[in-house]
């Protein structure tokens, strides 16, 4: 069935069921980045596959909002479908909230799946609807009407993390929410975010494409915590677990029912960002709510030294991989056989040489491995139709990352493909310089990465240059590779959050020529405390990614003494790290690879 008639067949389903608007966001029951094959409703609807995006139709119309990371993508996959892409935050182009209350009538009705669309976002259309008179139909899933033999729900087994890999206990992580939940007058917190369970009750699971958590809602209550979950997935080791901590194990959709029940003198905590519209609807309207955000949000994002440890081990682990894999890549141009590769066998090797590694669980995301043009397409997703052989003379962009039984990794390099022009030497170089500036930051304690991201643009915005995507992201301990509360961007109110010791953050300026190649370099850090004096408590990154840059591909003379400096010392820490997992030609490359310059 092509596009355009599983869009026909919403419309029918639309007439019949009274709905004027029809909305399709990117998301499971939870919220979550990354979802698993039951609920790609979104890219089943609209053949865009992007991470990102909300595909709107009306009777008359479709569309598929994204953001600047997806664009050239939108425009690819959307072509023929009649879908109309709306690059979001373009001139022009209208919110989805002001699109949706645009284009319902007055007296109409806004339908999607209440389980998919967050408390939040689904209580904000419902206040601006009012003034049309315009209702929400949040109990109707139209795409599983239309979607046939769609996939099942996971049914993949839970696994425990142990005190030993998580350094806190359950009954510590539940004392320190409870304190919170009392501090705002809350009896009742109720979390549906998979990473943030998974965090709290030290469980993971194999339920979402690129994320080791488990599909689950909890209720957090002063003395218990319900957990609903398919307990099939949970073995008895798990069940004792849980059990130990008071934490009783319900069918996985009973919390709908369930929250029905909660009595009048109850006062709930939820996150409005976080809940799903469904959930909200169904607790009782004389319940006092309390929106806060969820504390496990910025408890899980302080890692204490365990989860550091452990996550410095699994990039040893990946720099060993990604090295040895730059090491294929040259060794492909020096024997004139890489375009006998494309970028699906050299994402596949990749792969391989992480799964050498050991303790290998999946990837974190899904890889993004652009050769030439393909690079600049900031979050590309290469497929058989668009994988291009490996050719010289240009970049290899590969942003992958993945998750060790030790950790979770994130890390772009951008190769030379042999013998590339000036004008991509400079370009790499740039962007090389915006990484360099950030990691070397010395910063008082209270800043966040909205102050910090002005240092890493700077040198492209000196040639009026820019990149369309944040420069850095929290990263979970075996949950979400891309983790909140705080980033590094300059303009998003999230990076507002301030650095704390013990967060983990990503260095990944880039620079995108469309037509031509991008680049985008990347290494994860760790925030740490350093000099306290009469000014206060300064802070500082200690780098935990161990990975050569490629010399091949900068213009040495555009790099200043403190470039130099920082080049040199990082790639003297690297080659500490990975040179007793070297021998023999892989060594001496890696010798060549990281001398001082």
């Amino acid at each position: 069935m092509e596009i355009k008639d599983r869009v026909s067949k919403l419309r029918v389903l639309m007439e019949r069921n009274g709905i004027d608007v029809y909305m399709i966001p990117t998301a499971d029951f939870h919220n979550s980045e990354y979802v698993g094959e039951h609920f790609k409703a979104r890219a089943f609807m609209s053949g865009f596959t992007g991470s990102a995006g909300t595909l709107i139709v009306t009777k008359d119309f479709a569309g598929l909002w994204t953001d600047g990371r997806y664009f050239l993508q939108g425009e690819k996959q959307l072509e023929g479908t009649g879908i109309e892409l709306q690059k979001m935050g373009e001139p022009g182009v209208p919110t989805i909230a002001e699109f949706v209350v645009e284009n319902t009538p007055e007296n109409g009705i806004l339908g999607f799946d209440g389980r998919v669309v967050t408390f939040g976002e689904g209580k904000d259309l419902a206040t601006k609807l009012k003034r049309k008179n315009a209702t929400i139909k949040y109990d109707v899933d139209l795409v599983d009407e239309i979607w046939e033999n769609r996939p099942a729900l996971s049914e993949e087994p839970a696994f425990y993390m142990s005190l030993e890999r998580a350094g806190e206990s359950v009954a510590s992580k539940l004392e320190r929410v409870r304190k919170e939940m009392h501090e705002v007058g809350a009896n009742i917190h109720v979390i549906t975010t998979l990473d943030d369970i998974g965090w709290l009750l030290n469980i993971r699971g194999m339920d979402v494409d690129y994320v080791p958590v488990l599909l689950s809602y909890a209720v957090v209550y002063e003395d218990s915590v319900d957990l609903y979950v398919d307990e099939r997935k949970l073995s008895d080791e798990i069940k004792k677990h849980l059990a130990d901590h008071n934490v009783h194990i319900k069918p996985y959709n009973d919390i709908y029912e369930e929250v029905k029940q909660f009595s009048g003198n109850d006062v709930v905590l939820v996150d409005p960002e976080c809940l799903n519209y469904a959930v909200f609807n169904n607790i009782p309207k004389e319940i006092t709510l309390v929106e806060r955000r969820n504390p496990t949000i910025l408890m899980k994002a302080i890692k204490n030294e365990v989860e550091l440890q452990h996550t410095i081990k699994a990039h040893v682990k990946d720099g060993i991989a990604h090295t040895k894999f730059i090491y294929w890549l040259k060794q492909l141009v020096k024997q004139g056989t890489s375009e006998q590769e494309d970028e699906l066998s050299a994402s596949a090797k990749l792969v391989e040489f992480r799964k050498e590694q050991g303790g290998f669980i999946c990837p974190s995301f899904s890889p993004i491995c652009g050769h030439g043009e393909n690079g600049a397409i900031v979050h590309y997703s290469s497929s058989k139709e668009t994988s291009i052989p490996l050719r010289t003379g240009t970049f290899f962009l590969t942003d992958t990352g993945a998750h060790f039984e030790e950790g979770s990794t994130d890390i772009t390099r951008t190769t030379a493909m042999g013998e590339v022009s000036d004008k991509l030497k400079y370009d790499y170089t740039r962007v090389l310089q915006c990484h360099l500036r950030l990691s070397r930051l010395k910063f008082m304690e209270g800043v966040s990465g909205a102050n910090v991201d002005l240092f890493a643009r700077a040198p492209l915005w000196h040639d009026y240059e820019n990149f369309n995507h944040g420069t850095g992201h929290g990263v979970g301990y075996l949950g979400n590779i891309h983790e909140g509360p705080h980033g590094i961007h300059w303009g998003i109110y999230r990076a507002a959050e301030p650095f704390k010791y013990g967060m983990v953050v990503t260095n990944e300026p880039g620079l995108y020529i469309s037509g031509s190649h991008g680049i985008r370099l990347e290494n994860e850090l760790i925030v740490r405390k350093t000099v306290k004096n009469e000014y206060g408590q300064f802070m500082e990154f200690e780098v935990m990614t161990f990975v050569p840059w490629d010399l091949e591909a900068i213009n040495l003379d555009m790099l200043t003494i403190e470039d130099k400096y920082e080049l040199n010392k990082y790639h003297a820490k690297v080659f500490e790290v990975l040179a007793p997992h070297f021998e023999g030609d892989e060594l001496e490359w890696l010798k060549q690879a990281t001398r001082e310059v």
